[in-house]
């Protein structure tokens, strides 16, 4: 087993590495002791067919990985939920949760979820500082006052207050690709999760200038994670990243990606045959420099070189490797990999 780094952002010029760790709690602990073993960082969950903290459960009292919920979606659940279930998990990992917290989009929540949807960036803003106001409630034992316009929690009686964590408030990182989110996620949470479907000029041109225009305190107080689709090894990754980009790229509220390298156009296109069931041939319509302008493809040294280069002002990266076969051991040759490439100048920058 390779060296643990303690904490949960970066350590000197290394940038940490998360990734997936199960969709289902029934092999989540397996799957964790051969990740740790495999030399990265973190592991986290999303939403799928199976509920994504029961995972996290199973994998923190046997390994010393950092742990995330990347993301739950947020509005469906109470803030006192979200609370428990992170306040319980801080505990059970001794201090290595964190909370990631996601809108989704409006059909979702309203139809799958039955939740209650609008003005997402403004009830997610309540959602992460009634969430906080929760937690530092049982942790400093102060009275429990959060008024909000839609969500209000006065009442924390005793019987409920599991009172002060040892291991301390976990953090809040919110999930975030438009500026409006990436600026209050700068202003009121812990870190932000970037969407994977990013590019290095979007990031550069209107991710970094958003949070530098909402963070006002210390940069190293606040977590930036960038979320990359990668695609290694020789054989196998190709089809199933531009299967997964053209999924993303036919999404209306992801077409400013597209919109800044200059495919807007094509966005229309791709949602229109979405609607038909038309998958197979909107993958084609992905050409090989989209391919390697959204996503980031081939062997391990080359994955880690080109991640460092469009990312190296964060603190972490989670790496999607969608829908083929990637054993552990080319995992363990990532991790390796990231961990040789040295960011000069980081920590301390911010875009």
């Amino acid at each position: 087993m390779l060296p643990r780094r303690a904490g949960t952002g970066s350590i000197g010029g290394v940038l940490k590495l998360d990734v997936m760790l199960s969709d289902s709690v029934v092999d989540a602990a397996d799957r964790a002791r051969a990740l740790e073993a495999a030399g990265v960082d973190g592991v986290f969950t999303f939403e799928n067919s199976h509920d994504l903290f029961f995972p996290l459960v199973a994998a923190a009292p046997v390994s010393d990985l950092d742990l995330m919920t990347n993301v739950a979606i947020a509005f469906p659940r109470s803030p006192v939920h979200l609370a428990h279930a992170a306040y319980d998990l801080h505990r059970l990992s001794r201090g290595r949760f964190r909370l990631g917290l996601g809108s989704q989009v409006r059909a979702h929540v309203e139809n799958r979820y039955g939740a209650t949807w609008s003005r997402p960036v403004d009830r997610m803003r309540e959602w992460v500082l009634a969430t906080k106001a929760i937690l530092n409630s049982w942790q400093d034992g102060t009275r429990l006052d959060f008024r909000g316009e839609y969500t209000r929690h006065t009442l924390m009686p005793p019987t409920f207050n599991p009172g002060p964590n040892p291991y301390g408030v976990p953090k809040i990182l919110v999930g975030a690709l438009g500026p409006r989110m990436n600026r209050m996620a700068a202003e009121v949470a812990d870190g932000v999760l970037v969407m994977p479907f990013n590019s290095a000029r979007h990031m550069r041109e209107r991710t970094w200038p958003a949070l530098r225009s909402g963070l006002t305190r210390d940069r190293s107080e606040f977590e930036v994670t960038a979320e990359v689709i990668v695609g290694v090894g020789r054989t196998g990754p190709e089809r199933a990243v531009r299967g997964l980009l053209a999924f993303y790229a036919s999404t209306p509220a992801y077409r400013p990606v597209l919109d800044v390298e200059g495919w807007g156009d094509l966005q229309p296109e791709l949602n229109a045959r979405s609607k038909r069931g038309e998958w197979a041939s909107m993958a084609e319509l992905i050409t090989d420099e989209m391919v390697d302008t959204l996503a980031v493809c081939g062997t391990p040294d080359q994955v880690a070189a080109e991640i460092v280069a469009r990312y190296g002002d964060c603190d972490r990266v989670c790496a999607y490797f969608p829908g083929y076969a990637i054993d552990d051991d080319l995992i363990a040759d990532v991790a390796a990999a990231l961990r040789s490439v040295v960011r000069p100048g980081h920590p301390g920058r911010i875009g």
